[in-house]
Protein backbone atom coordinates (compact mmCIF):
# COMPACT_ATOMS: atom_id res chain seq x y z
CA UNK A 1 0.00 0.00 0.00
CA UNK A 2 1.15 3.32 -0.84
CA UNK A 3 2.51 5.45 2.21
CA UNK A 4 1.55 8.86 0.36
CA UNK A 5 -0.97 11.56 0.50
CA UNK A 6 -1.35 13.55 -2.70
CA UNK A 7 -3.86 16.43 -2.56
CA UNK A 8 -4.26 17.74 -5.90
CA UNK A 9 -6.40 21.38 -6.54
CA UNK A 10 -8.31 21.43 -9.23
CA UNK A 11 -9.63 25.08 -8.73
CA UNK A 12 -9.52 27.95 -6.09
CA UNK A 13 -5.78 28.36 -5.27
CA UNK A 14 -4.32 31.59 -6.95
CA UNK A 15 -8.13 32.98 -7.21
CA UNK A 16 -11.59 33.37 -5.50
CA UNK A 17 -13.93 30.69 -6.94
CA UNK A 18 -14.60 27.18 -8.36
CA UNK A 19 -13.22 25.41 -6.00
CA UNK A 20 -12.08 21.67 -6.28
CA UNK A 21 -9.61 19.29 -4.23
CA UNK A 22 -8.91 16.25 -4.53
CA UNK A 23 -7.26 13.81 -2.26
CA UNK A 24 -5.40 10.92 -3.63
CA UNK A 25 -4.24 7.97 -1.71
CA UNK A 26 -3.09 4.64 -3.44
CA UNK A 27 -6.00 3.70 -5.71
CA UNK A 28 -8.90 6.10 -3.84
CA UNK A 29 -9.66 9.51 -4.87
CA UNK A 30 -12.16 11.80 -2.27
CA UNK A 31 -13.15 15.17 -4.02
CA UNK A 32 -14.04 18.22 -1.66
CA UNK A 33 -16.12 20.95 -2.85
CA UNK A 34 -17.12 20.93 -7.02
CA UNK A 35 -17.14 25.41 -7.60
CA UNK A 36 -17.63 27.80 -10.29
CA UNK A 37 -15.88 31.39 -10.74
CA UNK A 38 -17.70 34.39 -12.93
CA UNK A 39 -15.97 35.36 -16.26
CA UNK A 40 -13.62 38.05 -16.31
CA UNK A 41 -14.48 41.36 -17.95
CA UNK A 42 -12.42 40.82 -21.12
CA UNK A 43 -14.25 36.53 -21.42
CA UNK A 44 -17.56 38.20 -23.89
CA UNK A 45 -19.95 35.81 -24.22
CA UNK A 46 -19.23 33.45 -21.21
CA UNK A 47 -21.54 32.64 -18.48
CA UNK A 48 -19.94 31.05 -15.91
CA UNK A 49 -16.09 29.43 -15.25
CA UNK A 50 -15.57 25.43 -14.14
CA UNK A 51 -12.43 23.39 -12.89
CA UNK A 52 -11.06 21.06 -15.71
CA UNK A 53 -12.07 17.81 -14.67
CA UNK A 54 -10.57 16.27 -17.88
CA UNK A 55 -7.90 14.52 -15.31
CA UNK A 56 -10.46 13.65 -12.64
CA UNK A 57 -12.73 11.99 -15.56
CA UNK A 58 -9.93 9.61 -16.97
CA UNK A 59 -9.42 8.47 -13.08
CA UNK A 60 -13.06 8.20 -12.45
CA UNK A 61 -13.21 4.79 -11.56
CA UNK A 62 -11.00 5.72 -8.42
CA UNK A 63 -13.13 8.04 -7.52
CA UNK A 64 -14.80 6.99 -4.19
CA UNK A 65 -16.95 10.03 -3.17
CA UNK A 66 -17.60 13.65 -3.23
CA UNK A 67 -18.04 15.76 -0.31
CA UNK A 68 -19.48 19.18 -0.27
CA UNK A 69 -18.44 21.99 2.91
CA UNK A 70 -21.34 24.53 2.05
CA UNK A 71 -23.97 25.27 -0.20
CA UNK A 72 -22.18 28.72 -2.36
CA UNK A 73 -21.78 28.44 -5.65
CA UNK A 74 -17.90 28.74 -5.69
CA UNK A 75 -18.57 25.43 -4.11
CA UNK A 76 -21.02 23.69 -5.35
CA UNK A 77 -21.63 25.53 -8.35
CA UNK A 78 -19.72 23.05 -11.11
CA UNK A 79 -21.23 20.23 -9.39
CA UNK A 80 -23.78 19.66 -12.34
CA UNK A 81 -20.91 19.06 -15.07
CA UNK A 82 -19.00 16.96 -12.78
CA UNK A 83 -22.02 14.84 -12.03
CA UNK A 84 -22.52 14.38 -15.74
CA UNK A 85 -18.83 12.94 -16.35
CA UNK A 86 -18.51 10.46 -12.97
CA UNK A 87 -20.70 8.26 -10.77
CA UNK A 88 -19.68 9.15 -6.79
CA UNK A 89 -22.04 9.41 -3.96
CA UNK A 90 -22.36 12.87 -2.94
CA UNK A 91 -22.17 13.90 0.91
CA UNK A 92 -23.67 17.01 2.78
CA UNK A 93 -25.35 18.58 5.39
CA UNK A 94 -29.10 18.93 4.59
CA UNK A 95 -29.25 22.34 3.28
CA UNK A 96 -26.10 22.13 1.22
CA UNK A 97 -28.04 19.08 -0.09
CA UNK A 98 -30.93 20.99 -0.55
CA UNK A 99 -29.48 23.72 -2.90
CA UNK A 100 -27.07 20.92 -4.79
CA UNK A 101 -30.54 18.70 -5.58
CA UNK A 102 -31.61 22.04 -6.91
CA UNK A 103 -28.51 22.69 -9.14
CA UNK A 104 -28.49 19.01 -10.72
CA UNK A 105 -32.64 18.99 -11.01
CA UNK A 106 -32.03 22.43 -13.46
CA UNK A 107 -29.47 19.82 -15.20
CA UNK A 108 -31.85 16.76 -14.88
CA UNK A 109 -29.09 15.06 -13.44
CA UNK A 110 -30.93 14.39 -10.25
CA UNK A 111 -31.40 10.47 -11.05
CA UNK A 112 -28.09 9.93 -11.81
CA UNK A 113 -26.47 10.15 -8.34
CA UNK A 114 -26.53 9.40 -4.75
CA UNK A 115 -27.37 12.59 -2.84
CA UNK A 116 -26.46 11.08 1.45
CA UNK A 117 -27.13 13.65 4.02
CA UNK A 118 -25.20 14.08 7.00
CA UNK A 119 -25.42 16.12 10.42
CA UNK A 120 -21.92 17.65 11.32
CA UNK A 121 -20.38 15.47 14.13
CA UNK A 122 -21.33 12.54 11.82
CA UNK A 123 -18.52 10.46 9.66
CA UNK A 124 -18.39 8.63 6.50
CA UNK A 125 -15.95 6.43 5.07
CA UNK A 126 -14.73 6.39 1.34
CA UNK A 127 -12.39 4.29 0.05
CA UNK A 128 -9.69 4.55 2.81
CA UNK A 129 -10.34 7.83 3.62
CA UNK A 130 -12.88 8.29 6.84
CA UNK A 131 -14.15 11.89 6.81
CA UNK A 132 -15.92 13.48 9.69
CA UNK A 133 -18.12 16.81 9.10
CA UNK A 134 -17.28 19.69 11.65
CA UNK A 135 -19.76 22.46 12.64
CA UNK A 136 -18.58 25.92 11.37
CA UNK A 137 -20.07 29.22 11.24
CA UNK A 138 -20.13 30.97 7.74
CA UNK A 139 -22.67 33.35 6.05
CA UNK A 140 -24.84 30.33 4.83
CA UNK A 141 -26.15 27.82 7.39
CA UNK A 142 -25.09 24.30 7.23
CA UNK A 143 -20.94 24.53 6.53
CA UNK A 144 -18.84 22.50 7.78
CA UNK A 145 -14.97 21.82 7.71
CA UNK A 146 -13.54 18.28 7.17
CA UNK A 147 -12.02 16.31 9.23
CA UNK A 148 -10.44 13.41 6.32
CA UNK A 149 -8.59 10.42 8.21
CA UNK A 150 -5.92 8.95 6.30
CA UNK A 151 -3.81 5.93 6.50
CA UNK A 152 -0.79 8.42 7.54
CA UNK A 153 -2.70 10.75 9.75
CA UNK A 154 -5.19 13.21 10.03
CA UNK A 155 -5.85 16.00 7.70
CA UNK A 156 -8.12 19.04 7.94
CA UNK A 157 -9.73 20.87 5.54
CA UNK A 158 -11.58 24.49 7.03
CA UNK A 159 -13.97 25.10 3.99
CA UNK A 160 -15.03 28.52 4.22
CA UNK A 161 -15.16 29.44 7.74
CA UNK A 162 -15.48 32.41 10.42
CA UNK A 163 -15.73 32.53 14.84
CA UNK A 164 -19.44 33.84 15.16
CA UNK A 165 -20.35 33.73 19.26
CA UNK A 166 -23.20 35.20 18.21
CA UNK A 167 -24.69 33.30 15.29
CA UNK A 168 -28.14 34.23 14.01
CA UNK A 169 -28.95 30.39 14.07
CA UNK A 170 -27.44 27.57 16.01
CA UNK A 171 -23.71 27.20 17.92
CA UNK A 172 -20.68 28.57 16.72
CA UNK A 173 -18.25 26.75 15.53
CA UNK A 174 -17.09 23.83 17.19
CA UNK A 175 -13.55 24.77 18.70
CA UNK A 176 -14.07 21.72 20.99
CA UNK A 177 -13.26 19.22 18.46
CA UNK A 178 -10.86 21.24 16.65
CA UNK A 179 -8.69 21.59 20.10
CA UNK A 180 -9.58 17.61 20.28
CA UNK A 181 -7.95 16.96 17.00
CA UNK A 182 -5.30 19.04 17.56
CA UNK A 183 -4.32 17.15 20.71
CA UNK A 184 -4.35 13.93 18.88
CA UNK A 185 -2.46 15.07 15.96
CA UNK A 186 -3.13 16.62 12.82
CA UNK A 187 -0.88 15.88 10.14
CA UNK A 188 -1.65 18.60 7.64
CA UNK A 189 -4.29 21.93 7.38
CA UNK A 190 -5.90 23.27 4.50
CA UNK A 191 -7.00 26.78 5.75
CA UNK A 192 -9.40 29.50 4.14
CA UNK A 193 -7.14 32.44 2.99
CA UNK A 194 -10.11 35.10 2.03
CA UNK A 195 -9.41 37.41 4.75
CA UNK A 196 -5.82 36.58 5.54
CA UNK A 197 -5.47 40.48 4.52
CA UNK A 198 -7.61 41.75 7.48
CA UNK A 199 -6.48 41.94 11.20
CA UNK A 200 -8.21 41.29 14.20
CA UNK A 201 -11.89 39.29 14.26
CA UNK A 202 -14.78 39.34 11.33
CA UNK A 203 -18.11 40.73 12.94
CA UNK A 204 -20.95 39.13 13.99
CA UNK A 205 -23.81 38.58 11.37
CA UNK A 206 -25.66 40.00 14.06
CA UNK A 207 -24.61 43.47 13.61
CA UNK A 208 -27.01 43.42 10.36
CA UNK A 209 -30.04 42.99 11.47
CA UNK A 210 -29.21 45.63 14.21
CA UNK A 211 -28.94 47.68 11.25
CA UNK A 212 -32.04 46.74 9.54
CA UNK A 213 -33.74 47.52 12.53
CA UNK A 214 -32.59 50.67 11.97
CA UNK A 215 -33.49 51.41 8.27
CA UNK A 216 -37.13 49.81 8.68
CA UNK A 217 -37.51 51.99 11.72
CA UNK A 218 -40.19 55.28 11.04
CA UNK A 219 -39.30 54.70 7.10
CA UNK A 220 -42.15 55.69 5.01
CA UNK A 221 -41.05 54.13 1.70
CA UNK A 222 -40.99 50.84 0.11
CA UNK A 223 -38.28 48.89 1.25
CA UNK A 224 -36.10 46.83 -1.40
CA UNK A 225 -33.25 44.43 -0.12
CA UNK A 226 -30.72 42.34 -2.17
CA UNK A 227 -28.28 40.22 -0.40
CA UNK A 228 -27.12 36.46 -1.97
CA UNK A 229 -29.43 34.23 -1.92
CA UNK A 230 -28.02 31.51 0.08
CA UNK A 231 -27.60 34.05 3.25
CA UNK A 232 -29.81 32.48 4.98
CA UNK A 233 -29.37 33.93 7.80
CA UNK A 234 -29.36 37.41 6.38
CA UNK A 235 -32.95 36.68 4.68
CA UNK A 236 -34.20 35.86 8.11
CA UNK A 237 -33.42 39.03 9.50
CA UNK A 238 -35.02 40.81 6.80
CA UNK A 239 -38.04 38.64 7.35
CA UNK A 240 -38.30 39.17 11.50
CA UNK A 241 -37.58 42.78 11.02
CA UNK A 242 -40.56 43.42 8.11
CA UNK A 243 -42.73 41.51 10.79
CA UNK A 244 -41.97 43.69 13.62
CA UNK A 245 -42.81 46.59 11.56
CA UNK A 246 -45.70 44.99 9.90
CA UNK A 247 -44.81 44.71 6.38
CA UNK A 248 -45.95 42.14 3.75
CA UNK A 249 -42.81 40.50 2.10
CA UNK A 250 -42.45 39.76 -1.33
CA UNK A 251 -39.62 37.74 -3.10
CA UNK A 252 -38.44 38.03 -6.87
CA UNK A 253 -35.67 36.28 -8.52
CA UNK A 254 -35.20 32.62 -9.30
CA UNK A 255 -32.26 32.00 -7.02
CA UNK A 256 -33.79 34.18 -4.47
CA UNK A 257 -37.19 32.03 -4.92
CA UNK A 258 -35.82 28.29 -4.66
CA UNK A 259 -33.49 29.29 -1.68
CA UNK A 260 -36.22 30.21 0.56
CA UNK A 261 -38.34 27.68 -0.82
CA UNK A 262 -35.81 25.02 0.38
CA UNK A 263 -34.47 26.59 3.35
CA UNK A 264 -38.40 26.92 4.74
CA UNK A 265 -38.87 23.30 3.68
CA UNK A 266 -35.61 22.26 5.82
CA UNK A 267 -36.74 24.17 9.08
CA UNK A 268 -33.41 26.84 8.12
CA UNK A 269 -35.52 29.66 7.68
CA UNK A 270 -38.86 30.42 9.55
CA UNK A 271 -41.63 32.69 8.58
CA UNK A 272 -44.33 34.08 10.60
CA UNK A 273 -47.48 33.49 9.47
CA UNK A 274 -48.99 36.08 6.49
CA UNK A 275 -45.67 38.01 6.45
CA UNK A 276 -44.86 36.48 2.62
CA UNK A 277 -47.09 37.48 -0.24
CA UNK A 278 -47.20 36.63 -3.94
CA UNK A 279 -45.36 39.64 -5.84
CA UNK A 280 -48.66 40.33 -7.39
CA UNK A 281 -50.48 40.71 -4.34
CA UNK A 282 -47.68 43.49 -3.23
CA UNK A 283 -49.80 46.13 -4.94
CA UNK A 284 -52.64 45.68 -2.23
CA UNK A 285 -50.66 47.37 0.34
CA UNK A 286 -49.19 50.50 1.14
CA UNK A 287 -45.47 51.21 0.18
CA UNK A 288 -44.60 51.54 3.47
CA UNK A 289 -45.96 47.97 4.42
CA UNK A 290 -44.14 46.06 1.95
CA UNK A 291 -40.30 44.83 1.79
CA UNK A 292 -39.00 43.16 -1.61
CA UNK A 293 -36.34 40.86 -0.94
CA UNK A 294 -34.77 40.65 -3.92
CA UNK A 295 -31.51 38.87 -6.37
CA UNK A 296 -29.10 40.95 -7.95
CA UNK A 297 -26.41 42.41 -5.17
CA UNK A 298 -23.68 41.74 -7.57
CA UNK A 299 -25.06 43.58 -10.31
CA UNK A 300 -25.82 40.76 -12.74
CA UNK A 301 -27.50 41.52 -15.74
CA UNK A 302 -30.80 38.86 -15.80
CA UNK A 303 -31.35 39.71 -12.15
CA UNK A 304 -34.21 41.16 -10.76
CA UNK A 305 -32.71 43.91 -9.49
CA UNK A 306 -31.12 45.06 -12.59
CA UNK A 307 -34.05 44.62 -14.31
CA UNK A 308 -35.60 46.68 -11.45
CA UNK A 309 -32.89 49.69 -12.18
CA UNK A 310 -33.36 49.57 -16.20
CA UNK A 311 -36.97 49.37 -16.38
CA UNK A 312 -37.63 45.85 -17.33
CA UNK A 313 -39.09 44.06 -14.05
CA UNK A 314 -42.74 43.26 -14.97
CA UNK A 315 -43.95 44.15 -11.65
CA UNK A 316 -42.00 46.24 -9.55
CA UNK A 317 -41.46 50.32 -11.18
CA UNK A 318 -38.89 52.09 -9.49
CA UNK A 319 -38.81 55.60 -7.78
CA UNK A 320 -38.46 57.88 -5.14
CA UNK A 321 -41.28 56.26 -3.51
CA UNK A 322 -38.20 53.49 -3.20
CA UNK A 323 -35.76 53.09 -0.45
CA UNK A 324 -33.26 50.08 -1.89
CA UNK A 325 -30.57 48.31 1.21
CA UNK A 326 -27.38 46.44 -1.04
CA UNK A 327 -26.69 44.40 1.96
CA UNK A 328 -23.80 42.87 -0.20
CA UNK A 329 -20.03 43.55 -0.82
CA UNK A 330 -19.21 43.37 -4.41
CA UNK A 331 -17.22 40.61 -4.82
CA UNK A 332 -13.70 41.05 -6.43
CA UNK A 333 -14.07 41.80 -10.53
CA UNK A 334 -18.06 43.12 -9.89
CA UNK A 335 -17.46 46.38 -8.86
CA UNK A 336 -18.06 48.23 -12.14
CA UNK A 337 -21.59 45.98 -12.53
CA UNK A 338 -22.97 46.66 -8.69
CA UNK A 339 -22.29 50.54 -9.64
CA UNK A 340 -23.89 50.60 -12.78
CA UNK A 341 -27.03 49.40 -10.90
CA UNK A 342 -26.36 51.77 -8.15
CA UNK A 343 -26.35 54.41 -10.58
CA UNK A 344 -29.22 54.05 -12.10
CA UNK A 345 -31.21 53.25 -8.91
CA UNK A 346 -30.25 57.05 -8.21
CA UNK A 347 -31.24 58.15 -11.58
CA UNK A 348 -34.63 56.58 -10.97
CA UNK A 349 -34.86 58.46 -7.91
CA UNK A 350 -34.89 56.00 -5.27
CA UNK A 351 -32.73 56.70 -2.09
CA UNK A 352 -30.00 53.54 -2.13
CA UNK A 353 -28.28 52.70 0.37
CA UNK A 354 -24.95 50.31 0.41
CA UNK A 355 -22.21 48.59 1.59
CA UNK A 356 -19.74 51.59 1.25
CA UNK A 357 -21.97 53.71 3.68
CA UNK A 358 -23.71 51.77 6.17
CA UNK A 359 -22.65 48.44 7.97
CA UNK A 360 -25.19 46.29 5.67
CA UNK A 361 -22.73 43.41 4.70
CA UNK A 362 -20.17 41.60 7.24
CA UNK A 363 -17.96 38.59 5.69
CA UNK A 364 -18.40 35.01 6.13
CA UNK A 365 -14.54 34.28 6.17
CA UNK A 366 -12.27 34.34 8.96
CA UNK A 367 -10.33 37.38 9.89
CA UNK A 368 -6.01 37.24 10.83
CA UNK A 369 -7.00 36.20 14.57
CA UNK A 370 -9.44 33.56 13.73
CA UNK A 371 -7.22 32.11 11.13
CA UNK A 372 -4.38 31.90 14.68
CA UNK A 373 -7.06 30.59 16.18
CA UNK A 374 -7.48 27.32 14.03
CA UNK A 375 -3.93 26.92 13.66
CA UNK A 376 -3.35 27.18 17.41
CA UNK A 377 -5.97 24.59 18.30
CA UNK A 378 -4.67 21.94 15.11
CA UNK A 379 -0.58 22.30 15.47
CA UNK A 380 -0.64 21.31 12.37
CA UNK A 381 2.66 19.65 10.78
CA UNK A 382 2.13 20.93 7.77
CA UNK A 383 0.36 23.83 6.57
CA UNK A 384 -1.43 24.74 2.77
CA UNK A 385 -3.43 28.09 2.30
CA UNK A 386 -6.20 27.43 0.17
CA UNK A 387 -9.08 29.52 -0.89
CA UNK A 388 -7.82 32.40 -2.32
CA UNK A 389 -5.52 35.00 -4.56
CA UNK A 390 -1.85 34.08 -4.59
CA UNK A 391 -1.11 36.87 -2.19
CA UNK A 392 -3.89 35.69 0.15
CA UNK A 393 -1.73 32.07 -0.11
CA UNK A 394 1.34 34.10 0.79
CA UNK A 395 0.14 36.29 3.42
CA UNK A 396 -1.14 32.83 5.04
CA UNK A 397 1.79 31.02 4.75
CA UNK A 398 3.78 33.93 6.74
CA UNK A 399 1.03 33.49 9.44
CA UNK A 400 1.61 30.22 9.91
CA UNK A 401 5.29 30.26 10.01
CA UNK A 402 4.47 33.53 12.69
CA UNK A 403 2.73 30.58 14.54
CA UNK A 404 5.21 27.87 14.77
CA UNK A 405 4.82 26.12 11.57
CA UNK A 406 8.18 24.93 10.02
CA UNK A 407 9.09 27.07 7.08
CA UNK A 408 10.01 24.22 5.16
CA UNK A 409 6.72 22.22 6.30
CA UNK A 410 4.01 25.22 4.35
CA UNK A 411 3.27 24.76 0.81
CA UNK A 412 1.78 27.20 -1.23
CA UNK A 413 0.39 25.22 -4.33
CA UNK A 414 -1.00 26.11 -7.59
CA UNK A 415 -3.89 24.57 -9.92
CA UNK A 416 -3.04 21.49 -10.83
CA UNK A 417 0.36 21.37 -8.95
CA UNK A 418 0.69 17.65 -6.84
CA UNK A 419 1.48 18.05 -3.15
CA UNK A 420 2.52 14.82 -1.59
CA UNK A 421 2.68 14.46 1.64
CA UNK A 422 4.23 11.60 3.92
CA UNK A 423 4.69 11.26 7.84
CA UNK A 424 7.69 13.61 7.06
CA UNK A 425 7.65 15.45 4.63
CA UNK A 426 5.59 17.71 1.89
CA UNK A 427 6.75 18.74 -1.24
CA UNK A 428 5.57 19.79 -4.64
CA UNK A 429 5.90 16.63 -7.01
CA UNK A 430 4.24 17.19 -10.42
CA UNK A 431 1.18 18.43 -12.10
CA UNK A 432 -1.96 17.46 -13.80
CA UNK A 433 -4.10 19.21 -16.39
CA UNK A 434 -6.13 22.01 -14.69
CA UNK A 435 -7.16 25.62 -15.55
CA UNK A 436 -10.58 27.20 -16.91
CA UNK A 437 -13.45 25.37 -18.89
CA UNK A 438 -15.76 27.91 -20.31
CA UNK A 439 -19.59 27.38 -20.16
CA UNK A 440 -21.34 29.75 -22.52
CA UNK A 441 -25.03 28.97 -22.54
CA UNK A 442 -25.33 25.35 -23.14
CA UNK A 443 -21.84 24.71 -24.78
CA UNK A 444 -19.04 23.28 -22.14
CA UNK A 445 -15.68 24.06 -23.42
CA UNK A 446 -16.43 25.04 -27.25
CA UNK A 447 -15.29 28.68 -26.39
CA UNK A 448 -11.37 28.24 -26.17
CA UNK A 449 -9.01 30.94 -26.20
CA UNK A 450 -8.99 31.06 -30.17
CA UNK A 451 -12.16 31.61 -29.95
CA UNK A 452 -12.46 34.56 -27.14
CA UNK A 453 -9.45 36.34 -29.29
CA UNK A 454 -11.89 36.44 -31.64
CA UNK A 455 -14.58 37.82 -29.54
CA UNK A 456 -12.23 40.41 -28.25
CA UNK A 457 -10.70 41.42 -31.49
CA UNK A 458 -14.43 41.95 -32.54
CA UNK A 459 -15.40 44.00 -29.69
CA UNK A 460 -11.87 46.35 -29.80
CA UNK A 461 -11.95 46.89 -33.74
CA UNK A 462 -15.45 45.62 -35.46
CA UNK A 463 -15.77 43.74 -38.49
CA UNK A 464 -15.51 44.40 -42.00
CA UNK A 465 -16.77 41.77 -44.81
CA UNK A 466 -15.95 41.88 -48.21
CA UNK A 467 -18.15 40.04 -50.58
CA UNK A 468 -17.05 39.51 -54.22
CA UNK A 469 -18.93 37.33 -56.77
CA UNK A 470 -15.97 36.04 -59.50
CA UNK A 471 -16.27 33.82 -62.33
CA UNK A 472 -15.42 30.22 -61.94
CA UNK A 473 -13.28 30.04 -65.04
CA UNK A 474 -10.53 32.57 -64.53
CA UNK A 475 -11.68 34.65 -60.92
CA UNK A 476 -12.41 37.26 -63.08
CA UNK A 477 -14.97 39.92 -60.91
CA UNK A 478 -18.62 39.58 -62.47
CA UNK A 479 -20.17 41.89 -59.77
CA UNK A 480 -19.10 43.19 -56.12
CA UNK A 481 -17.76 44.07 -53.98
CA UNK A 482 -19.79 44.74 -51.89
CA UNK A 483 -19.09 46.27 -47.83
CA UNK A 484 -20.33 44.74 -45.08
CA UNK A 485 -19.22 46.35 -41.43
CA UNK A 486 -20.76 46.16 -37.83
CA UNK A 487 -18.79 47.62 -34.93
CA UNK A 488 -16.47 49.33 -37.07
CA UNK A 489 -17.88 53.02 -38.50
CA UNK A 490 -21.14 54.07 -38.93
CA UNK A 491 -21.45 53.69 -42.90
CA UNK A 492 -23.47 57.00 -44.06
CA UNK A 493 -20.99 59.27 -42.64
CA UNK A 494 -18.25 56.95 -43.72
CA UNK A 495 -18.82 56.88 -47.57
CA UNK A 496 -15.69 58.19 -48.67
CA UNK A 497 -13.86 55.87 -46.49
CA UNK A 498 -16.11 52.81 -47.68
CA UNK A 499 -15.36 54.15 -51.57
CA UNK A 500 -11.36 53.79 -51.23
CA UNK A 501 -12.18 50.57 -49.48
CA UNK A 502 -13.95 49.36 -52.37
CA UNK A 503 -11.06 51.11 -54.33
CA UNK A 504 -8.32 49.17 -52.51
CA UNK A 505 -10.02 45.83 -52.94
CA UNK A 506 -10.60 46.16 -56.82
CA UNK A 507 -6.68 47.31 -56.97
CA UNK A 508 -6.00 43.90 -55.30
CA UNK A 509 -8.49 42.16 -57.46
CA UNK A 510 -6.68 43.36 -60.51
CA UNK A 511 -3.21 42.95 -59.64
CA UNK A 512 -4.14 39.21 -59.06
CA UNK A 513 -5.51 39.34 -62.68
CA UNK A 514 -2.30 40.51 -64.12
CA UNK A 515 -0.66 37.82 -62.05
CA UNK A 516 -2.58 35.53 -63.51
CA UNK A 517 -3.76 33.89 -59.40
CA UNK A 518 -6.92 31.85 -59.96
CA UNK A 519 -6.44 29.99 -56.39
CA UNK A 520 -9.30 31.82 -54.46
CA UNK A 521 -7.07 31.44 -50.61
CA UNK A 522 -4.77 33.60 -52.63
CA UNK A 523 -7.25 36.09 -53.88
CA UNK A 524 -8.91 36.73 -50.50
CA UNK A 525 -5.31 36.71 -48.29
CA UNK A 526 -4.08 39.26 -50.52
CA UNK A 527 -7.49 41.04 -50.09
CA UNK A 528 -7.44 40.91 -46.75
CA UNK A 529 -3.33 41.94 -46.78
CA UNK A 530 -4.21 44.82 -48.35
CA UNK A 531 -7.26 46.33 -46.83
CA UNK A 532 -5.38 45.94 -43.43
CA UNK A 533 -2.10 47.53 -44.23
CA UNK A 534 -4.31 50.35 -45.79
CA UNK A 535 -7.14 50.77 -42.37
CA UNK A 536 -3.98 50.49 -39.91
CA UNK A 537 -2.19 53.45 -42.30
CA UNK A 538 -5.08 55.65 -43.01
CA UNK A 539 -6.87 55.27 -39.24
CA UNK A 540 -5.05 53.17 -37.22
CA UNK A 541 -7.53 50.60 -36.70
CA UNK A 542 -7.07 47.03 -37.09
CA UNK A 543 -10.77 45.56 -37.37
CA UNK A 544 -11.47 41.84 -38.20
CA UNK A 545 -11.60 40.82 -42.13
CA UNK A 546 -13.15 38.30 -43.85
CA UNK A 547 -13.34 38.32 -47.67
CA UNK A 548 -16.43 36.15 -48.95
CA UNK A 549 -15.79 34.56 -52.78
CA UNK A 550 -19.13 33.73 -54.41
CA UNK A 551 -19.01 31.68 -57.51
CA UNK A 552 -20.22 31.91 -60.73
Amino acid sequence: MASKLKIIPLGGLGEIGKNLTVFEYGNDLLVVDCGLGFPDEDMYGVDIVIPDIGWLVQNKERLRAIVLTHGHEDHIGGLPYLVKEVNAPIYATRLTAGLAEIKLEEHKLLDKTKIITLEAGEKFKAGCFTVELIHVNHSVADAVSLAIRTPIGMVIHTGDFKIDVSPIQGDMIDIARFGKLGKDGVLALLSDSTNVEKPGYSESESKVGDRFDELFKDCEKRIIVTTFSSNVHRIQQIINVAAKYGRKVGITGRSMENVIKVSTELGYLEVPEGVLVDMNQLKNYPRKKVVIITTGSQGENMSALYRMAFSGHRQVEIDAGDRVIISASAIPGNETTVSRVIDELFCKGAEVIYDRLSDLHVSGHACQEELKMILALTKPKFFIPVHGEYRHLFKHAELARAMGVEPRNIVIGGNGRVIEITRNNIKLTGTVPAGNVLVDGTGVGDVGSVVLRDRRHLADEGIIVIVMMLAGEDSSLVSGPDIITRGFVYVKESETLMEELKRVVMESLNSCQDQRITDWATIKSKVKGNLSGYLYKTIKRSPMIIPVIMEV
